[in-house]
């Protein structure tokens, strides 16, 4: 564990252990004795997961003198989708004996047996399967609920035992939809860029340095990945890990997560890929969603909004009713655009704060844009990177077409509350003219257009 790990863990979050390192499932079981003395212990995995460690992980509990109930174990096909119906089950086996959840897992049964456990009134033990999410150590869990995935507030693990052997071995495709996932902070942290000099929330600098200090490095070797070369996939492992525990500090998910990740919640919410086999993962989405934003951060770069006429936009500013049609126009689906006129009307400005707001935005724009071009990579350079490890660099690769990720663009915009480059240029009411100009002859998605795969 290096030492950044264990500055934070100092810090008294819901996780008090990380171990991470070759061949250290074998310490699972004095892992677990050390954080739930006495307790007894229920493996949670899916077929497959217990394939890889069920056994060494059973093994290592036994040896330590830990009490074992029988084990949990899910079908490996299909894959189990997280939902509340998923929670609710999981909820209810664990209810059914008084033994701490010792997950064997990555994404969803992760989140699963998070939720569940909290939801019995108990912390839980992970063992990581694959260099895949960062969620393995964040507090809350991401579940899909009546259609709406959202994050579902719970305690982090209190220990997770990292074995980079298994992930390195894991299949490709879970490396490569982890680096996806990864990948995105590099524009959120340009949105939080934009949002600490607006003054709506200030970068903490601690937690900043948790996750883009190690970023560039995590991100370098992505053939490194996919040969897995033993660093590579440490970095990786290392600064998924560190994502989790930055926002168990900053107890958001600012500091990992920005509109990037916004294309992956509606395609999710929309189910697109849900039934595939295997299933569309998040941080291909995710990677996608990159993509997007780096190319649109492009185009911002060149905006002079240091001379923004804030009069002439204020006086053409829409009143609430108008922004809630266009928010529910731009989603059809009936719950989704129940969710999103939610989140959009929490962050609606009257004339009056737009003017505030404007004025703020002519003001910094000089420092906005110092910062965030040192901040974003060029798009094409996020999708050669994505291509490297194998991850999903274009819409055609899941069956999406240029006028729905069009679309995209702009329901993005609508499903969260929190601050990002596409709230301000919808303020400043350049969004339309940006996002039709990367699918116009010049831009970006016109120019990739042709390519074939």
């Amino acid at each position: 564990m290096s030492t950044l790990v264990e500055s934070v863990l100092a810090r008294g979050l819901d996780t008090k252990a990380v171990v991470m390192g070759r061949n250290v499932v074998d310490r699972t079981g004095a892992t677990f004795a050390e954080l739930f003395p006495g307790q007894t212990a229920v493996i949670v995995a899916d077929g497959n997961t217990w394939a890889v460690a069920g056994e060494a992980v059973r093994a290592s509990l036994a040896a330590a003198g830990v009490g074992l109930d029988e084990p949990i174990i899910y079908p490996g096909t299909p894959v189990l989708f997280a939902d509340d119906r998923a929670a609710e089950d999981l909820r209810s086996r664990l209810a059914q004996t008084s033994a701490i959840a010792v997950s064997i897992a990555s994404g969803s049964l992760n989140d699963l047996t998070k939720l569940a456990s909290h939801r019995v009134g108990r912390s839980y033990l992970n063992v990581c399967t694959a260099a895949s999410v960062d969620g393995y150590t964040s507090f809350g869990a991401a579940i899909t609920t009546n259609g709406i995935k959202g994050t579902q507030e719970c305690p982090a693990p209190r220990g997770v035992i990292v074995p980079l052997d298994i992930m390195a071995a894991a299949p490709k495709r879970l490396t490569a939809t982890g680096y996806g996932d990864l990948i995105e902070k590099v524009p959120a942290g340009a949105d939080w860029i934009i949002a600490d000099e607006l003054g709506l929330e200030p970068i903490d600098e601690f937690v900043w340095s948790l996750v883009q200090g190690p970023l560039r490095e995590a991100l370098g070797n992505p053939s490194g990945l996919v040969t897995g070369d033993p660093a590579a996939i440490e970095r990786l492992a290392e600064e998924l890990i560190m994502s989790g525990l930055a926002m168990q500090v900053f107890a958001s998910s600012r500091p990992a997560s920005g509109g990037g990740h916004y294309f992956s919640h509606q395609w999710e919410m929309e189910g697109h890929g849900r039934d595939w086999d295997p299933p569309l993962s998040h941080g291909f989405k995710v990677g996608l969603g990159t993509v997007a934003m780096c190319a649109l951060y492009e185009r911002v770069l060149d905006l002079g909004l240091d001379h923004l006429d804030v009069a002439a936009r204020v006086a053409h500013w829409p009143v609430p009713a108008a922004d809630a049609a266009r928010v529910a126009a731009l989603q059809p689906g009936a719950v989704i655009r129940a969710a999103c006129l939610t989140q959009s009307a929490a962050k609606y400005l009257t004339a009056d704060q737009a003017r505030g707001r404007l004025e703020l935005v002519r003001a910094r724009w000089g420092a906005i844009r110092t910062r965030v071009a040192a901040q974003v990579l060029p798009a094409r350079v996020v999708e050669h990177m994505l291509r490297t490890v194998g991850a999903v660099h274009h819409p055609y690769q899941i069956g999406v077409g240029l006028d729905e990720l069009r679309t995209k663009y702009f329901q993005a915009q609508t499903i969260r509350a929190r601050y990002t480059v596409l709230d301000l240029l919808q303020e400043v009411g350049v969004l339309n003219q940006l996002v039709d100009g990367l699918f116009e002859p010049g831009g970006y998605w016109y120019e990739r257009a042709q390519e074939t795969f």
